[in-house]
Formats: C-alpha cells, structure tokens, sequence
C-alpha cells in the first residue's frame, strides 16, 4: 500500500525531531591518526569504537556546539570494541539508555558526528540472533546486523530505533558489515572501564602454535615459549609440550582456546591434557589474569 505524502511528510518530520533531540550526545573523536564518533555515556564520559581509535596520542572530542575539548583515555577493551575517553565538560548530555531488544526487518538510524554536528544514516536490522563471541574472545550480548551505509567517521556512534532508544554502538565487522554493539554490552564493559581502566583476560603464560596430531587426525597447541613467572610454569609445563584437550574437550583450534580466556576465567583451575614426548598427561592449572602492558 502505498503512502501519501502526508504520511512521508510525517515519517521524515519524525526523524529529523530523533535526530535533534540526540545530537547533544553526539561528539567527533579525532586524534592525530584518528577519526571517528562517539556518544556521552555518563557525564565527562565518551564511549567510542576501540577498533577506529588510534592507539596512542592526544585526543580531541568536538561537542555538538563546535567547541573542542582535550579528551584522556579511561580504559579500552579490543575484545568488546568499546573505549571510554574523559573530558572536563560537566555540562554533557548522556545519551538515554534502557535495555532495548529489537527484531530483524526493524527500523534504525545510525548517528556518527563530523566536526560535531550529526551525520545520519537509516536502514533496518538485518538479523538479530543470540549472544555470541568476537574473534579477540569478548562476550557480546546479541549479534545484531544493520542493512546501512555508514560513513567512515561515524564508527563509535549510537544506534537508535525508530522511537529513538539507544540500542547500542555502530562498528564495522567483517567485510565492512556494520554491527552493533548493544547497550547491555556497553553498560557491563564500561563500568568496568570506568572503575579499573582495563578489562581482565585469562593469562596462562604460554606461547603456542597450533599444530596437526598424525595419530587421530585431530588438533592442538604446541607450547613455543614458556613465562617463567606465569601459571603454565609453575604447574610443569615444559616448551615443546602439545596441548591437545581443556577440560576433557578436544582443542578444536588455537582461536577457541583463546576465547575461553575471558574476564570470568580469571582464578578458574581448569584440567589440561598435553603429550610429551609421546606420553599423556593431565594437569591442573590455575589461569591468572593477564598482566598489563
């Protein structure tokens, strides 16, 4: 069926109201190396795109009234894609957030922000399914697609439905695909960020090499270095010795080991079974939380 014009008139009035009511939590995010969005999280406190941040350097955030202000690095978390930056502006507006679930074929705006003022980008959600985990290992609550074009800037910017609540942060994954990072993700991540700066990750202080078992066609790790001070050490774990189950589970590749090495399996003792020189063993370990650079 199609619509009259007074309909458009109204889904476009509609919108550009969306757009003017959230802009004051929009910010640009720029550094030397750098260029992208980001949204107030808190007062003082921006979230943007860990992955469109430059690693180091000063940062600059323009507000939405042109003014610039000097920003300092409160934490990132590579895993989530989520970075908080601080600026001494107490006068900030945070952007609304309330848990939101949204269903594939709805419609969404993608907000980014150059030199401070909205870019906008409007599309549907192009499937929304489970939680899932990130190639870098990080808990996201829901994978959520967006069908948009979205402008290179405007990664680290919010994503709203079409009644405007925020349901999270606009990245690129694969492939340029745009995802959404969502706003429970956000919460839990940067209250962590904001209290410690950093996310912890399981350390087990081993270097490994995936490697392929002759014998039974399967796969494991093989250990290529060893940290004399971590917990791979302490409980015997020798350079050259292959890593071939994790709790009783065959290691499917080298990625899936690295994933379970999330914030909840720090001070876990997980069983380890490795083979040396062609004998098996099975080994309690301690994992430990991964030191800060």
């Amino acid at each position: 069926m199609s619509q009259s014009p007074t309909q458009m008139q109204d889904i476009s009035a509609g919108l550009v109201n969306l757009v003017a009511s959230s802009a004051p939590s929009l910010v640009s995010v720029s550094s030397a190396q750098s260029r992208s969005s980001g949204f107030v999280w808190r007062p003082e406190l921006i979230i943007t795109a860990d992955e469109a941040l430059s690693e180091d350097g000063e940062f600059t955030v323009t507000l939405g009234n042109g003014d610039a202000a000097a920003a300092r690095l409160v934490g990132r978390d590579p895993t989530t894609d989520i970075a908080m930056l601080r600026v001494d502006q107490t006068n900030l507006k945070p952007i609304p957030q309330k848990a939101v679930t949204v269903q594939a074929g709805a419609l969404v705006i993608a907000m980014g922000a150059e030199d401070g003022k909205p870019t906008v980008a409007l599309g549907v959600v192009s499937r929304s399914t489970e939680p899932w985990r990130s190639l870098r290992g990080g808990e996201i609550d829901a994978r959520i697609e967006l069908d948009l074009r979205l402008r290179q800037s405007a990664e680290g910017g919010p994503v709203l439905d079409a009644a405007g609540r925020f349901i999270g942060m606009a990245v690129f994954g694969p492939r340029r695909r745009v995802l959404v990072i969502p706003s429970s993700t956000i919460e839990r991540v940067a209250t962590k960020l904001e209290s410690h700066g950093y996310i912890a990750r399981g350390y087990l202080g081993l270097g490994l090499q995936p490697i392929a078992i002759e014998d039974n066609g399967g796969s494991g790790a093989m250990v290529m270095s060893v940290d004399p001070k971590g917990p791979g050490a302490l409980v015997g774990i020798h350079q050259g010795d292959i890593l071939v189950a994790w709790n009783d589970e065959p290691i499917p590749h080298l990625r899936s080991l690295l994933r379970v090495l999330g914030p909840d399996s720090v001070g876990e003792t997980v069983t380890v079974e490795l083979r040396r020189a062609g004998k098996t063993q099975q080994i309690p370990l301690t994992i430990a939380e991964r030191p800060r650079a």
